[in-house]
């Protein structure tokens, strides 16, 4: 055994860790704890052996503790051993050790020079920021169409067996998206109307059209604006609500939880809120249209002369009973959109807090984007069907 005070080595006399150099047979012996506290010199001793052999075997039988810490500096000695032509094996560990080790060994590997030679750094550029954010994009349109393919198998299978839908949890959804979100879309759409109201009504006193001013106010609110404030209303409101909920469920693992006592989570959380926002949203759109034509209503007979009797009985002129139906059919197709971009997001949230707030903002953006775009494609479609 070679004389360690050469090599500035000792035997471990306490609990430290420390090695031993037996050149003669080209083992290196590891003592002690192998820990963050118990480091010590173990990093010099190790740099000073290592251009004393061609040859390696690490028996670590009496190690009495290794950490993440020990095996880091374990690997990145015998790391740097490799790189420079030596052989170099590790026998003794447990199996426990030697997967925390390998795990190490593994982590430490993609930084590793060969791995940056043989995957050298891409330059950054233009088409190489666009092809990610579409490959970003395409991907997230897959797993939310995924997700809205889920809940609609799920939804269907509810309705075929009506007795798993829970309707205490559907009647909550209509109360919550529905009833509580009364008194601030009443006070937008009154807002709205006057608004519409008071902007075409400079145009039209030039040109001695008071009257008509019921038919732009008529037309635009029940066909557009109605539902479509409604819903932009709806996803800011209830749409950020389900994903803080279910993203909060998800930090604290209670959707595991609902799935190891074999609750569906898609039958407690997400198809009720489909259920009772269909149910709902035309109700709102109704009591919206209904709030946006008074506050035109009062707009027009403040500023225009034409009174309440006068503008009512020019409803029915302005406007037919399909102008509405247009407006109210788009109403369920907006509140699955809503629930499912809420719901879909809140599933996604991993981590923290800081997780919920991000998927929560994304939410509410991506719900209102998508509103919009399906209100465009329904005027296309409508101006296709010619209604």
């Amino acid at each position: 055994m070679v004389d360690l005070s050469i090599l500035g080595l000792t035997m471990p006399a306490s609990n430290a860790a420390a090695l031993e150099w037996i050149p003669a047979e080209g083992i290196l012996r590891l003592y002690g704890n192998w820990t963050t506290s118990a480091l010590g010199g173990a990093r010099a001793s190790l740099t000073v052996l290592s251009a004393e052999a061609e040859q390696f075997t690490i028996d670590a039988t009496n190690l009495s503790g290794l950490d993440t810490a020990g095996a880091l500096l374990l690997c990145r000695a015998i790391q740097g051993l490799r790189q420079t032509g030596k052989r170099v094996r590790v026998t003794g560990l447990d199996e426990r050790r030697e997967g925390l080790l390998a795990l190490v060994e593994d982590r430490i590997g993609e930084e590793s020079p060969d791995t940056a030679q043989s995957h050298p750094r891409r330059e950054s550029g233009l088409l190489l920021l666009l092809g990610r954010t579409a490959w970003g994009w395409g991907a997230h349109a897959y797993a939310m169409l995924s997700f809205a393919g889920m809940t609609f198998a799920v939804l269907l299978s509810c309705l075929q067996r009506p007795a798993r839908l829970r309707w205490r949890n559907i009647l909550a959804a209509i109360q919550d998206d529905g009833a509580r979100a009364v008194p601030v879309l009443g006070m937008l759409s009154f807002l709205l109307g006057v608004v519409i109201a008071y902007q075409a009504g400079v145009q039209l006193r030039l040109y001695g059209g008071n009257l008509y001013v019921v038919d732009l106010i008529a037309i635009t609110v029940l066909r557009e604006l109605g539902p479509l404030m409604t819903a932009i209303v709806v996803a800011g409101r209830s749409g950020s609500a389900y994903t803080a909920q279910i993203g909060t469920m998800q930090v604290t693992e209670e959707v595991d939880a609902l799935r190891s006592i074999g609750v569906a989570p898609m039958e407690l959380l997400v198809v009720p809120k489909v259920l009772g926002l269909i149910v709902a949203l035309p109700l709102l759109v109704m009591f919206s249209n209904i709030a946006a034509v008074l506050g035109g209503m009062v707009m027009a007979a403040t500023m225009l002369d034409v009174g309440f009797g006068t503008f009512v009985g020019r409803i029915p002129e302005a406007v037919s009973i399909s102008s509405l139906l247009t407006g109210l059919g788009k109403a369920p197709v907006f509140a699955v959109v809503i629930v499912t971009v809420g719901c879909h997001q809140g599933f996604q949230v991993r981590g923290g807090a800081e997780s919920v707030g991000r998927n929560t903002t994304t939410s509410v953006v991506q719900a209102i984007v998508l509103v919009i775009v399906a209100d465009a494609a329904f005027s296309v479609a409508y101006s296709a069907l010619g209604i």
